[in-house]
């Protein structure tokens, strides 16, 4: 095991900050797998799940099971880790610029697009060398001017040359779902059987350029432009991985979700060994455009009437919103049917607050999909 100190441009007189990356396993050897946590600072379910991984990665290494590259950075985000107001951690947007950490990564398949068209072939192994190739050179010559600048840099100068990123957050109370774009579903798949994924949410392409996109889209950008010419594999599998609730930080369960993320990779050859049985699928996947979020219709106390995991059929009865004052109630009911997979974790609801989430089968919704 390798440890790399990557120090990310001071913003201030006498301060700097560094990420640090893990690496395992043989460059070149296999397929190259990318994990970070916490890009949300304040998301912590990923920490601790990575700090089992690492303990099981180093004991594999040991014993030579490791036939890729597997890189882990624990803490993707020290500087929204830093962001702290009377000790709560303020980590999904920077401080000085109010920018999401996940969000204005590059767009690769714009940057490099005219360049690879002059060195593609009909080889799909060596088109998929070219790109990388590109996107590595495109990187090089980026100057970023700020710390969050060098932080997106850095994070994505480690991933875009990896067969599978895992972006791990987690959601204010919530069952574990994934998001990853169409057209990686068929690879997407036994990774969610093998974490029990209870959503799979679907897009191709849902906006704002956050990182897991920016890492996967480039390639079936690509395909769609030189398809009919080149063959552009889907040469990277990237997913943001939801371990949850904010709150559910608990051995077992990181355990268990650090067994289960070594399943996976053995499922795609990473390790060593007999991948265990795929287990059966929890769910089915959605498409991100079909998924609604309640949102408060006026202030009041909030009552969940449904838990995360359960299903809900369209106009059935979801949370109730108290007026303490007139004694009045406002029950909100889903508009599809599907798993609420996510819920607010406060109790009090300000007007047009985000309340819960519901993954429904349908599209209805069209341009950017995402939260702020």
């Amino acid at each position: 095991m390798q440890i790399r100190r990557h120090p990310l441009l001071s913003p201030s007189l006498g301060t700097q900050r560094e990420l640090l990356s893990f690496h395992y396993g043989q460059p070149g050897s296999g397929e190259k797998v990318y994990l970070q946590a916490s890009l949300h600072a304040d998301e912590l379910p990923g920490m601790l799940v990575l700090h089992h991984l690492k303990r099981r990665l180093a004991a594999l290494e040991a014993s030579g099971e490791i036939r890729g590259e597997v890189v882990v950075v624990p803490v993707a985000n020290p500087i929204g880790l830093d962001q702290t107001l009377m000790h709560a951690n303020l980590g999904r947007f920077e401080f000085a610029s109010a920018e999401n950490f996940n969000r204005h990564y590059p767009d690769f398949a714009t940057l490099i697009g005219d360049t690879v068209a002059k060195l593609l072939t009909a080889d799909a192994e060596s088109n998929k060398r070219v790109i990388r190739a590109a996107m590595l050179a495109a990187l090089a010559e980026m100057k970023p001017a700020t710390e969050l600048q060098s932080l997106r840099h850095t994070l994505v100068s480690m991933a875009c040359d990896a067969d599978v990123v895992l972006d791990l957050h987690c959601d204010f109370e919530a069952v574990l779902h994934l998001y990853t774009e169409t057209p990686y579903l068929e690879q997407a798949e036994p990774l969610s059987r093998y974490l029990g994924a209870q959503a799979v949410l679907l897009a191709k392409g849902s906006g704002g350029n956050s990182f897991d996109e920016a890492m996967s889209g480039c390639w079936w950008q690509l395909a769609e432009r030189f398809g009919e010419r080149f063959p552009i594999p889907l040469a990277c599998l990237s997913a943001t991985v939801e371990l949850r609730g904010e709150t559910e930080v608990y051995h077992p369960l990181a355990e268990r979700d650090a067994d289960n993320l070594l399943a996976f990779l053995r499922h795609r050859g990473v390790l060593a060994g007999t991948a265990p049985a795929l287990p059966v699928a929890r769910c089915e996947a959605t498409p991100l455009a079909g998924a609604e979020t309640l949102h408060a219709e006026r202030p009041g106390v909030i009552v969940f009437l449904k838990q995360p995991g359960d299903q809900v059929a369209a106009g059935e009865a979801v949370l109730d919103l108290i007026d303490p004052f007139t004694d009045s109630v406002t029950t909100m009911r889903a508009g599809v049917s599907g798993v609420l997979f996510a819920r607010s974790i406060l109790r009090y609801a300000s007007a047009g607050m985000d309340l819960c989430k519901i993954a429904g089968k349908v599209p209805f919704r069209s341009g950017y999909l995402l939260s702020a």
